[in-house]
């Protein structure tokens, strides 16, 4: 998990001096493993203020794809800049908020304590402690764990302690938010609060979300969608523009017809005699 600090000219608060449009640019965008090309020429943009679905199934390079956005990925190729500068600049640290699959926080601390304890990292001095105390705040009623705010992280379900990530990338209010999979393994009722959630801070503090997700039916909550499969990008578009162009009822439909016609683009030609 990483998180960002705020600004020093206005802590926790929003800024965007750059008026472009566009949270992310990709162009050719490639990243290799060894032999394996995981990442094969993505060219995509993600717009400022809404919400971006990545979706695809596991394996896809979904994962790799948001390491590279954030720029903790190693090898990448080709055009990516990120909130008007390239992925991985220092300037970005204190901008963008990424929560990966795994939780990332201290078992023998409370929610409370880890929450304190990044956003003294975060915002650190004496002079900034009502604001980190009212950050904390904000984020654990943020994801709904004020009710357990003194339970060490230790005895939290595993949906909680995602929570609890998803809390510490919210402290600094951050410009990009970029989620692996937050939803996995939460029950209905959490996702759909999850779900609000993000709409919220899209909506009334002007982030943007990159949120991926192998679950289709998450696709109908996004704004746009990139859709991945084999480390390609099958589609880039709306929802409501994809169920179109492929004459499908969900996204689902929309996703398995252009997962077909990719397959059959692949396929070698029969030659004849």
């Amino acid at each position: 998990m990483m998180n960002n600090a705020p600004g020093p000219s206005r802590p926790g608060a929003n800024t965007n001096p750059d008026p472009d449009p566009t949270a992310v640019h990709a162009e050719n965008l490639t990243v290799a493993r060894g032999p394996r090309t995981v990442l094969r020429a993505l060219g995509f943009t993600v717009p400022r203020g809404q919400i971006t679905g990545l979706l695809g199934p596991s394996g896809c390079g979904k994962s790799t794809l948001m390491r590279s956005i954030v720029g903790t990925q190693a090898k990448v190729t080709g055009t990516l800049d990120v909130l008007g500068r390239p992925a991985g600049h220092p300037t970005l640290r204190t901008r963008i908020g990424y929560v990966t699959q795994a939780p990332s926080v201290y078992d023998d601390l409370t929610v409370r304590q880890n929450l304190d304890y990044f956003a003294a990292i975060l915002d650190p001095g004496r002079s900034a402690a009502d604001r980190r105390h009212d950050n904390v705040t904000r984020a654990t009623a943020d994801v709904d764990l004020t009710t357990h705010a003194d339970v060490l992280a230790g005895n939290l379900s595993g949906g909680q302690r995602s929570r609890v990530s998803l809390a510490v990338a919210l402290l600094g209010t951050p410009e990009l938010l970029v989620l692996d999979e937050p939803t996995v393994g939460l029950d209905p009722v959490l996702r759909r609060d999850l779900w609000n959630l993000f709409h919220d801070i899209a909506a009334s503090r002007g982030a943007t979300l990159l949120v991926s997700s192998h679950v289709m039916d998450e696709a109908e909550r996004c704004h746009r969608l990139l859709l991945m499969r084999e480390g390609e990008l099958l589609a880039d578009d709306t929802p409501d523009a994809l169920r179109t162009a492929t004459g499908a009822e969900t996204v689902e439909e929309a996703f398995l017809h252009l997962v077909d016609e990719a397959k059959a683009a692949s396929r070698p030609k029969e030659t004849t005699r």
